[in-house]
């Protein structure tokens, strides 16, 4: 009798817990299938020559099929899928631990359009990456890797707000969260470093409003992973630390070959590199001014000051963004 008592209890415990660890969960709508058919067609990334510098910059905005290739890495993910005024009713402890932080909001498909006027601002812009790819030197020649991300949940950019004009529709990038330290991997297990961002970004389409099946895209600068008051582990920085951390005789030891590499390691740089974006929307809310939609961005990674040289990193995922007329 006494052990069907405690039984009873400790499920009666274990009911009660569930209970209310449930009930602290907010409920979350699923995220719906958002692929449009029309542009499936592409299924790999163009391959670029580390000779053309950021040559890649302007014919990226022409490639608007790559965006195909997102589709099928923007799964359905109905624990994480909210929409932005149901993440406004959140409370910190909801919100800490979940992820929820690093998602972009989901946008409920209500009217056909979100028309753009003069003087209008888009506020609340969300960047997410589904998906990082690395150029990468193989036997067949340059190709992006799929990587594996190591950084923790914090790669998204968020909160970005700026300018936007009809006819075309243009939008100015201005602040925000709007660059996040990210790291990932290569199959061969080297890391790579690179500055996520979209600042400064100017991106154009033709129009006067967002409609499902809009493209624009435009370029943005990349400032260094490192800046100037950073020390390498030998001490050696731009503004601070040692100027070198080599022997005279050492440097001077293999005559001319290898010297460039010492220079470019003791004489640190801050680097400014050139990125492009291209969007597509997918989905409007024309009662709230709300878009959403996918993306494809190329940028150059971390240069380590000037020491290496940049690779080429490839992301798609999804965006987010609130018009606001004025």
């Amino acid at each position: 009798m006494a052990r069907s008592c405690a039984v009873v209890g400790v499920l009666l415990a274990a009911v009660v817990a569930g209970s209310c660890f449930l009930s602290g969960v907010p409920t979350q709508p699923p995220r719906a299938n958002t692929a449009p058919h029309h542009i499936e067609a592409l299924k790999s990334a163009p391959v670029q020559s580390s000779e053309s510098s950021w040559s890649w910059a302007a014919p990226l905005l022409s490639f608007g099929a790559a965006l195909g290739l997102v589709f099928g890495l923007v799964a359905a993910q109905p624990a994480k899928a909210i929409t932005a005024e149901q993440f406004s009713q959140l409370t910190y402890n909801q919100v800490r631990g979940s992820g929820l932080a690093n998602r972009c909001p989901t946008v409920e498909s209500n009217g056909s359009e979100v028309p753009v006027k003069s003087g209008s601002r888009l506020i609340n812009v969300c960047f997410e990456p589904k998906s990082f790819a690395v150029e990468f030197e193989t036997d067949k020649g340059k190709e992006f890797a799929t990587t594996k991300l190591t950084t923790r949940q914090t790669y998204s950019l968020a909160f970005v707000e700026g300018s936007l004009d009809p006819n075309p529709i243009t939008f100015k990038e201005q602040d925000g969260m709007d660059f996040a330290a990210t790291t990932v991997k290569l199959p061969d297990g080297q890391y790579v470093p690179f500055l996520f961002t979209v600042k400064e970004l100017v991106a154009k389409g033709e129009g006067n409003s967002f409609k499902p099946g809009f493209t624009w895209g435009g370029e943005f600068s990349v400032p260094s992973y490192r800046t100037g008051g950073f020390l390498d582990p030998k001490a050696r920085g731009m503004y601070l630390g040692y100027d070198q951390a080599v022997a005279l005789p050492a440097m001077q030891a293999d005559g001319k070959g290898g010297q460039e590499d010492l220079f470019k390691e003791t004489n640190k740089v801050f680097d400014l590199g050139k990125g492009a974006i291209e969007m597509e929307v997918n989905k409007v809310n024309q009662e709230l001014g709300e878009i959403g939609g996918v993306f494809v961005s190329k940028q150059p990674s971390d240069t380590d000051m000037g020491a290496k040289a940049p690779r080429t990193i490839l992301l798609k995922g999804i965006f987010y963004g609130k018009v606001v007329n004025a």
